[in-house]
C-alpha cells in the first residue's frame, strides 16, 4: 500500500496531536463526534470545528492518488531533473517528461508545447508581457476583458506604462464577451487577445472556439487563462485556436506552486522570457523544475481526463441541489453570471438586503468567499460583478459557493441550512427589507445626510 494511504488515516484521526482533518470534504464519515464538537479559535473567531469546505475556486484539496504519485520523489527519487550524469537526475528527468505528456494530453497539445512554471499567475505574466515585448516593434496593442483575473489586468497596466495600448472590453450582463465588439476592436497592430476561459468569480465559460476563430482570421495570437477550466471542461487547443494558455496545479486537486504555460509551436508564437537564469524549460522559464510538484500536476491531469465526465455530472447535481434548497426558502436571490454557459462547480449568488461581510462572518461553519481569493482583502465590491452591471449594494452581498470532487450531499444540505438561517437572521434586522416587503420603492427615497 502506498505510503500516503497508510499515513492519511493517522492525520484524519488526529493521531498526531497538532494535525487535524484537512476539511469535512476529505474527512471520512466515521469521524468521531468528540472531534467535531471540539472548538477552534482562529483570528478571534470561535467555531465548533473545522468548517465544511466550499471554496473550490480558491484551491482544491490534493487528491490522495496525486499524493501517492508525488511521495517517491520526496523520499527516494529526489534527484535534480537537470543533473545529466547519474541515475537520480535521469529518473527525475523522465518523471518530468512523463508529467509533461500528461498535461499535454488533457488539452490536446504536443508535450513540447508545455512549459512548467510556478502557477497561472506566472504564466499570465509570461504570456501577456512576453508576447508583447517580443513583438514590440510591430505590435503595440492588447485586447482583454474587464473581468479578467487581477494578474492579467495588472500585466496589461504594466504594459501601458511601457507605452503599449490596451483595450478593456466590457462584458454583457451574463458575463460573456460580445464577439462583434471583440472583432471590431482588433487593429493591424494588435499583438494579443487575452480572454479567460472560465471566470474565477462567477464561473461563466467564454466562447473559446469562436474567439479563437476570430483571432486566427485576423492573425492575432489568442491567450486564455484556463486555470479554472482545466480538467473541468473539455479543452482542445487546436480546435479552439488557442495560441497561449495558462494552467495551474492546485485548481485540479494537484499541489500548489506549480503550473504550466501552453505555447503553440505551429504557427510558432515567441515570447520574451521574464526570468533570467540557467535556461531551463528551453529558456522560457529558468529555474530548477520541482519534480514532485510537476509529477503531482501530471497525475492530477491524468485523473481529470479519466473522471471529467463523472465529476461534471455529479457537480451539476450538487449545484442544482444547493440552488433549489436556498431559493425554496429565501426570496430575492440573484444568480450572477450566465447559467447556460457556466461551470456548475461555481455558484455566485447575491442576497438582497443582506450585507455580504456580515453574511460571511455568520457562515463560520462554511468556508466560502465573496469573490476572488486574490482580491478578497479589499472591501471594494467585486470589479467582476460591477462589470456585469450589478449595482453596488447587490455586489456587496455576493457569496461564491465552490463545489468539487469531494463535496458531499450532506455538506450541501448543511450549507443550505446555515445560509438560509443567516440570511433570514440578517433580514430580520434590516429595516430596508421590511420597507421593501411593505411595497416601498427604496430607489425613490431621497436619503438625508447628517
Amino acid at each position: 500500500m502506498a505510503l500516503s494511504r497508510r499515513l492519511l488515516p493517522l492525520f484524519l484521526r488526529g493521531g498526531a496531536p497538532a494535525v487535524r482533518a484537512f476539511s469535512t470534504a476529505a474527512a471520512p464519515a466515521a469521524a468521531t463526534a468528540s472531534e467535531e464538537e471540539e472548538s477552534i479559535t482562529v483570528k478571534g473567531v470561535r467555531i465548533s470545528g473545522r468548517p465544511l469546505y466550499m471554496d473550490m475556486q480558491a484551491t482544491t484539496p490534493v487528491d490522495p492518488r496525486v499524493l501517492d504519485a508525488m511521495l517517491p520523489f520526496y523520499l527516494s527519487r529526489y534527484g535534480n531533473p537537470h543533473s545529466r550524469t547519474h541515475l537520480y537526475g535521469w529518473e527525475s528527468d523522465a518523471a518530468v517528461e512523463a508529467a509533461r505528456a500528461q498535461v499535454a494530453s488533457l488539452v490536446g497539445a504536443d508535450p513540447r508545447e508545455i512549459f512548467f512554471t510556478s502557477g497561472a499567475t506566472e504564466c499570465n505574466n509570461i504570456a501577456v508581457k512576453g508576447v508583447m515585448r517580443f513583438y514590440r516593434d510591430r505590435r503595440r496593442h492588447v485586447i482583454t476583458t474587464q473581468t479578467e483575473h487581477k494578474c492579467v489586468l495588472d500585466s496589461c497596466r504594466y504594459l501601458q506604462q511601457e507605452g503599449f495600448e490596451v483595450t478593456y472590453l466590457p462584458v454583457r450582463s451574463d458575463g460573456l464577451v460580445d464577439l462583434a465588439q471583440l472583432e471590431d476592436a482588433i487593429r493591424p497592430d494588435t499583438g494579443l487577445v487575452s480572454v479567460m476561459a472560465v471566470n474565477n468569480e462567477i464561473g461563466v465559460v467564454q466562447p473559446l472556439e469562436e474567439i479563437g476563430r476570430i483571432c486566427k482570421e485576423k492573425g492575432v495570437p489568442f491567450h486564455t487563462d484556463a486555470a479554472q477550466a482545466l480538467g473541468k471542461i473539455p479543452i482542445d487547443v487546436n480546435r479552439m485556436g488557442i495560441g497561449l494558455m495558462s494552467l495551474s496545479g492546485h485548481k485540479i486537486y494537484g499541489p500548489k506552486g506549480v503550473g504550466a504555460l501552453y505555447l503553440r509551436r505551429r504557427p510558432r508564437i515567441r515570447v520574451e522570457p521574464q526570468m533570467s537564469g540557467g535556461g531551463q524549460e528551453r529558456g522560457i522559464r529558468s529555474g530548477t523544475v520541482p519534480t514532485p510538484l510537476v509529477v503531482g500536476f501530471g497525475a492530477a491531469c491524468e485523473i481529470a481526463a479519466q473522471e471529467m465526465d463523472y465529476d461534471h455530472r455529479r457537480v451539476s447535481a450538487l449545484q442544482q441541489r444547493l440552488l433549489d434548497g436556498i431559493c425554496a426558502q429565501v426570496d430575492e436571490v440573484v444568480i450572477n453570471g450566465s447559467m447556460e454557459h457556466r461551470y456548475p462547480g461555481n455558484l455566485n449568488l447575491s442576497f438582497a438586503y443582506v450585507e455580504g461581510e456580515s453574511l460571511l462572518m455568520g457562515l463560520k461553519e462554511v468556508a466560502v468567499s465573496s469573490g476572488s481569493a486574490c482580491t478578497s482583502a479589499s472591501l471594494e465590491p467585486s470589479y467582476v460583478l460591477r462589470a456585469l452591471g450589478v449595482e453596488e449594494d447587490m455586489a456587496h452581498t455576493s457569496i461564491r459557493f465552490g463545489i468539487g470532487r469531494f463535496t458531499t450531499e450532506e455538506e450541501v444540505d448543511r450549507a443550505i441550512e446555515l445560509t438560509v438561517r443567516q440570511v433570514k437572521k440578517l433580514r430580520d434586522m434590516s429595516p430596508l427589507y421590511e420597507m421593501a416587503k411593505a411595497g416601498i420603492d427604496l430607489k425613490s427615497i431621497e436619503w438625508s445626510q447628517h
